[in-house]
């Protein structure tokens, strides 16, 4: 419910900023290629990037396919310290990785001029997820002199004190469950960019993802199947 009054308050923002500015000028343009970086409420620092290509169907209209790449958290993941001063997550199992194709369309709400202003539209995308579910490697003692690397298991690694961090970058990807699902989002896009040819903005939305079964992240909290998320994407690309 907070992501849907966030997403409302949004749309009548947009409204109340598209009736103080007038348009001017021309900015028409048919084809953009656009790179993303993702912050979004299920993720870390980064919590994913995109890909999208989008061409006009019309003054206002435009299609897009759009390709995101992310790492989707339990919202109860919290990271620990260890006597070797990195961190690691206890309880944690899994990670997912999901890769979202997507198809949208975006409405242009007020175009901007050239080489000033602000470009403001409203987009929604829909496709399905293919999420990678590779698990969670964890490096602890099993004596005083002795240490292994293995997948977190609630039934064996009880104590944070035996836990020296977490395995290596990317270990036991090899060994990933693949999970289906979808996906969908709706989006409001404000664009800064001052060249006609290069575009910087920013999106701000709202996106609900669905699997096929249950994604066991932490095996001794509640998992879902479910997800939904507030997120921006900070992009950068090209037009013509």
């Amino acid at each position: 419910m907070k992501y849907f009054l966030l997403f409302t308050f949004l749309f009548a923002s947009c409204f109340h900023l598209m009736a103080q500015e007038e348009e001017s000028g021309n900015y028409d343009y048919d084809k953009e290629v656009l790179f993303g970086i993702n912050k979004n409420t299920n993720g870390g620092l980064i919590g994913g990037i995109s890909f999208k290509i989008g061409s006009r169907i019309n003054d206002n209209l435009f299609q897009f396919f759009n390709l995101e790449l992310a790492n989707v958290k339990n919202p109860k993941e919290v990271r620990y310290p260890t006597a070797l001063g990195n961190t690691y997550i206890f309880g944690k199992s899994n990670y997912l990785y999901a890769i979202r194709p997507q198809y949208g369309r975006e409405i242009i709400a007020f175009k901007k001029a050239p080489h000033q202003g602000v470009q403001i539209s409203f987009l929604a995308a829909i496709g399905p997820t293919i999420g990678l579910l590779a698990p969670y490697y964890i490096e602890y003692y099993i004596n005083r002199t002795e240490t292994v690397r293995e997948q977190y298991d609630p039934e064996i690694h009880q104590s944070k004190f035996d836990i020296l961090g977490p395995g290596r970058l990317f270990e036991g990807i090899g060994e990933s469950e693949i999970a289906f699902g979808g996906n969908a989002k709706a989006a409001i896009n404000f664009e800064f960019g001052f060249l006609k040819s290069n575009v910087t903005g920013l999106e701000l939305g709202y996106q609900l993802e669905g699997f096929t079964k249950e994604i066991p992240l932490m095996p001794t909290t509640e998992n879902r199947q479910i997800f939904q998320s507030a997120f921006v994407t900070l992009y950068y690309g090209f037009r013509r």
